[in-house]
């Protein structure tokens, strides 16, 4: 098994649109629809499921949204497929998915972040099929800070070609936009400045590694099982080592200790050549930050630890794609992500 990119989308290709955990609530329908229309404005198809239901912390019952998730995924015809956001228990559908079914389609992007890591690094540690962690359905509308890059460039960019990431020096620490007064909102408010933060020591960082991670608080409740197997998937795709990343979403900084210190002795940084750790807004604890945290659970594995990244919770958006090969590079002048799909 080695690493499968599905083919880059083209205008005309078919993007589909399901919630395998939230759904859209009706009072934030328009800002649904704005996103749709971006989507088409750039020449994409669009197919809107039936599990969208934004009433509860659910779209449908697991078995539908599973059922449908699996019929995007293996539909030649859709390309790709991202959800409106993430949600709470996408992992109800895990032991629902059929993966050796997966693994023998052909690769169809998927797309997401928060709680579709619960599904997307399974799917790429078991089938080989990259994912994209990066900015959903309900954030594409925004402008893209210099820098970054959308998930629409990423799942349109030429297999093999490396692209770079460089922070854009600025994120928001306050506040959020109300879809239901501005649906139409496309200007991120970037409050604060700030760049990336290497945690276990000084000195330049440049190293590489293909890329694995997600979200902790929903990763971790995979960790020991065969879903979450990242040391078959070092050593079958990845004998060079990995970059392993991971972002806090809200947890304490106690809580994100204990996760990150049961992934880890769950094997999931076993390979890790580096840590990229995103930034976030999570509380700290009264006796520990969320850095002092991360620094407690993962400085054992005494590799470069890189903090205040864009691959989290916090605007912007720095899409990382599991599976790519990656090299990262922190020094006091420059900081940059270059993946490349091969």
């Amino acid at each position: 098994m080695s690493v499968r990119y599905p083919r880059p989308l083209r205008p005309g290709d078919r993007i589909g649109v399901t919630s395998p955990s939230s759904g859209v609530p009706k009072e934030l329908a328009a800002r649904f629809e704005v996103a749709v229309r971006d989507l088409r404005a750039r020449g994409y198809e669009v197919v809107v499921g039936r599990c969208m239901d934004g009433s509860g912390h659910v779209s449908a019952p697991a078995a539908e949204r599973a059922a449908e998730l699996m019929g995007m995924l293996t539909d030649p015809g859709i390309r790709a497929v991202v959800p409106p956001w993430g949600g709470e228990t996408a992992i109800d559908l895990v032991p629902l998915l059929d993966f050796d079914r997966l693994r023998e389609a052909e690769p169809t992007w998927l797309v997401g972040f928060s709680d579709l890591s619960t599904l997307m690094t399974p799917l790429t540690l078991l089938t080989g099929v990259a994912t994209v962690h990066g900015n959903n359905l309900m954030d594409t509308p925004y402008r893209v800070p210099d820098g970054l890059l959308s998930w629409l460039d990423i799942v349109a960019a030429p297999q093999g070609e490396p692209f770079a990431q460089t922070p854009p020096g600025r994120h928001r620490t306050s506040g959020w936009d109300d879809y239901r007064a501005h649906p139409d909102v496309r200007e991120l408010t970037l409050d604060t400045a700030g760049g990336w933060t290497r945690l276990d020591g000084e000195g330049d960082v440049e190293v590489e590694g293909r890329l694995i991670g997600g979200c902790v608080e929903t990763l971790v409740n995979l960790a020991g099982t065969s879903y979450l197997d990242v040391r078959s998937f070092a050593r079958d795709l990845a004998p060079e080592g990995l970059l392993v990343y991971v972002e806090a979403a809200e947890d304490n900084a106690f809580t994100i200790c204990r996760n990150l210190h049961g992934m880890r002795l769950a094997g999931f940084f076993d390979a890790a050549n580096a840590v990229l750790v995103g930034r976030t807004k999570a509380p700290d604890g009264r006796t520990l930050t969320q850095h002092e945290a991360v620094l407690d659970a993962l400085g054992p594995l005494n590799v470069p630890i890189v903090a205040d990244v864009e691959c989290g919770h916090v605007p912007p958006y720095l899409p990382l794609v599991n599976g790519a090969r990656g090299r990262l590079v922190h020094t006091a002048t420059r900081s940059e992500i270059v993946q490349t799909l091969d």
